[in-house]
């Protein structure tokens, strides 16, 4: 027997390890035992509450990552595909110019089909909550517009925008690209401001 237990040494570690884990246990439940349900509870509510709290920041967090990841690739997708726009207005302005091509019946046609591909190009961009801004005879809205020249007009206020030299876009509630403008200013604005520099010449 003896020679039983000496040949299988690895029992008797085991045996052992087995008789402290169960004086821990024993130890734990005892002072497991010690506390108050009162207290148990308001541990346990407490380790809910964070648990809770930490699954919330992560869903908030992975959340916010998802729609940043799909607004910026849509953003730099709907930026691309505005120069199909541009190409299509350049493509017409040329056409329009050439003066073999003026009051002919294939113009005619070429303009119609024209405006059908912008037309289709608009509703799709719309779809997708890509609008054109709206430009003329509005007034100057630096957050929106672009004014690239001024243009005498004594029959509008100073700065509303009278001519459109690029469409500008939004993208749900947030700018893709300003419309180049031109704004009016008042032709006597001008005078006066020539007479004021004439006065000042002549006073030097």
């Amino acid at each position: 027997m003896e020679e039983e237990q000496n040949q299988n040494p690895e029992i008797k570690n085991h045996d052992e390890k087995a008789t402290d884990n169960d004086v821990k246990d024993a130890a734990s439940n005892d002072t497991e035992s010690e506390k108050k349900p009162e207290e148990i509870v308001l541990e346990l509510e407490d380790k809910l509450t964070r648990t809770f709290a930490e699954m919330e920041n992560q869903r908030r967090r992975f959340e916010k990552e998802k729609d940043e990841a799909f607004e910026y690739g849509g953003f730099a997708f709907a930026k691309e595909a505005l120069s199909l726009i541009d190409n299509l207005e350049r493509s017409r302005q040329i056409l329009t110019s050439d003066g073999s091509l003026k009051d002919t019946e294939a113009l005619k046609k070429i303009l119609e089909h024209f405006d059908i591909i912008n037309k289709d190009l608009i509703s799709i961009f719309e779809k997708n909550n890509i609008k054109p801004i709206e430009s003329l005879n509005k007034k100057l809205d630096p957050n929106l517009h672009q004014a690239m020249m001024e243009i005498e007009d004594d029959n509008k206020e100073a700065g509303t925008i009278v001519q459109e030299i690029q469409k500008g876009f939004t993208i749900k509630n947030r700018l893709l690209r300003p419309s180049l403008v031109g704004v009016s200013k008042k032709k006597q604005d001008n005078d006066k401001k020539n007479e004021e520099n004439k006065e000042k010449l002549e006073k030097k």
